[in-house]
């Protein structure tokens, strides 16, 4: 499906992106631009920023960039189409019926069938599962976990049947073609056996992103069959590290933060018992990118893994990327049972509530972890165990903080005062050092990718962003698409002599909607987002003179080496001993 440009362009006219991008993370004005800390990854120091005159926004940091509707389409998970929707609804604009163009879709939205074929593949689960007698087995599972009807209803539970192509049938019917559902990971196909389902035999659990779209299917397998789970492998619209399990429900509850559990049935079994902010990482350990996703929604995390020894190394684990990304952790204690859905079983849901309001900091169950089972009566134990939590406190940047904890941990355990703040301060000054270390590297890694996403040509790209910085520049210097050796760099001058030819005016944010892939958008982003600075009129004709001498002499001697033609060869021997001869002084 896709809408006319002018439409496109119409409602992007309309629309601050500051505004856009101001609601979500805030912004700081800084003379012309804005900047802020990045919302697509994790730094201290502002790298990304927003340029109000040319409607798009850059992270020097990541290499995020693009105008309104890549925002949208990067924080919210919208497709192109939902985010001109959305936008349409903001600015009152009136969309035309969409039009559905093979090609076009391909290009402009590619996620679009997957969402479609996932979301009918859902309906189709739950339907199985409650309105037929194959659905019985997988209704007898969930009512044996306590789940009522509501509560299948409210996360859309299905049943897969027993062996065949059932849904593969099904999905036919409705159109979908055989890729579609490949791609979606809804189908599999063998020279032995065919095509078939991916589910069968399980009762099946719809994923669903923080914007109510399906995604991808967890299922768990009836009986005693290996593997017990198995979930959709990752595609173009589910990758597991990027989300969290019903974040689209609990972004919605009114309840002071979330609680990050470990399984699907522990968040199904919370929301019933009515905590609704319960969320789970995607059959893998908690990432970094799941904590950037969770920033945007809370400051504050309640972890509720299992309380065996692998979910404590997941605690912990989870406890130390949280607050890297400035989110407070509290651990909910959940013995005498393993897990939040035996607990609130068990106990109650009162019982659970008790637990949530007295979970203890994230730091005070690193240093529990570390004093746990070992024996403070000996005295090379205990002189360890006191270097180990020492490390921990001088990790705590606030001063007052770092006291507090002192006297709590030496309470606690019975540590002369003195001695630990002796420990303490012996490690402040080399925990200070590995974090600046860890900074440094971090800027390392960002400058290497700088250099790895410098596949455009420098002088191709500055340029370009002369011309949007002095539009009068087209008229100036004799410049064809040929010259750009690049073909995002082609594009885009195209679009912006034509745009010029038009209007008298160029127009950066409409030129990043002439390419289909996000990252091409964001290279050029980069380029366009760009600033020139002179520090005289000289010096920018001596610049813009070498640059022209570059592009022109790398395109002439190129095509020299591939003419077979004489009369051509003379033409560009004098065009080459015309721009080794040129100097451009007309500002």
């Amino acid at each position: 499906m896709y809408y006319p440009d002018e439409i496109i362009e119409e409602i992007r006219s309309k629309v601050n992106i500051v505004d856009i991008i101001g609601e979500r993370v805030g912004l700081k004005r800084k003379g012309r631009e804005y900047w802020c800390n990045c919302p697509f990854h994790n730094e201290k120091t502002p790298s990304f920023h927003v340029l109000p005159d040319r409607q798009m926004y850059h992270c020097f940091g990541c290499h995020a960039g693009g105008n309104v509707y890549t925002f949208l389409m990067q924080y919210e998970n919208y497709s192109f189409n939902e985010a001109v929707k959305y936008l349409a609804e903001r600015t009152g604009v009136s969309l035309p019926e969409g039009k559905y163009n093979g090609e076009d879709s391909g290009l402009r939205d590619k996620k679009y069938r997957l969402y479609e074929v996932n979301k009918t593949a859902a309906a189709f689960y739950h339907y199985i599962l409650t309105k037929t007698q194959q659905g019985e087995l997988g209704r007898e599972y969930f009512e044996g976990r306590g789940l009522s009807a509501e509560t299948m209803g409210k996360f859309a539970l299905g049943y897969a049947s027993q062996g065949g192509n059932i849904l593969y049938n099904y999905l036919k019917g409705k159109g979908f073609d055989d890729q579609t559902m490949m791609d979606a990971g809804l189908i599999s196909f063998s020279e032995k056996y065919g095509i078939k389902d991916f589910f069968w035999n399980r009762v099946i659990i719809p994923i669903v992103d923080k914007n109510n779209k399906v995604i991808g299917f967890g299922g768990r397998v009836m009986g005693d069959a290996l593997p017990k789970y198995i979930n959709t492998k990752e595609t173009e619209i589910y990758e597991k590290r990027h989300n969290l399990f019903a974040l689209n429900l609990a972004r919605r509850s009114r309840r002071n933060g979330f609680i990050l559990c470990e399984g699907y049935m522990d968040v199904i079994s919370m929301h019933q018992a009515g905590f609704d902010n319960a969320v789970a990482s995607l059959g893998t350990a908690f990432t970094e990118d799941q904590a950037n996703l969770l920033k945007r929604f809370t400051d504050i995390a309640y972890l509720a893994y299992d309380s065996d020894g692998a979910g404590t190394m997941a605690t912990l684990k989870a406890i130390a990327i949280l607050r890297e990304y400035g989110i407070t952790q509290r651990v909910i204690d959940m013995k005498p049972y393993k897990d939040p859905d035996e607990f609130i079983k068990g106990l109650g849901s009162d019982a659970f509530e008790e637990r949530i309001r007295n979970a203890i900091p994230g730091r005070m169950f690193e240093i529990d972890s570390i004093a746990k089972e070992k024996n403070l009566n000996d005295p090379e134990e205990k002189t360890a165990v006191m270097h180990s939590i020492g490390r921990v406190i001088a990790g705590i940047d606030d001063s007052a903080k770092r006291i507090n904890y002192l006297e709590t941990v030496c309470r606690k355990y019975n540590f002369d005062t003195d001695a630990m703040r002796s420990v303490i301060s012996r490690y402040y000054g080399s925990v200070r050092d590995a974090e600046a270390y860890k900074e440094r590297e971090m800027e390392l890694r960002r400058e290497h990718k700088k250099q790895d996403a410098g596949d455009i040509p420098e002088y191709e790209a500055m340029l370009l962003t002369w011309f949007i910085d002095d539009k009068t520049l087209l008229d100036k210097l004799e410049i064809e698409e040929k010259d750009f050796t690049e073909g995002l760099c082609r594009v885009a001058f195209h679009e912006m002599k034509e745009q010029y030819e038009q209007t008298g005016e160029i127009n950066p944010a409409a030129i990043v909607d002439r390419y289909t892939e996000v990252e091409d958008q964001q290279k050029m982003a980069k380029v366009l987002n760009t600033v020139p600075k002179f520090e005289s009129d000289d010096k920018k004709s001596h610049m813009i003179t070498d640059v022209i001498k570059k592009i022109k002499l790398a395109r002439i001697e190129d095509e020299m080496k591939k003419v077979t033609d004489n009369e051509q060869l003379l033409k560009l021997m004098d065009e080459l001993k015309k721009y080794k001869n040129f100097t451009f002084s007309n500002l």
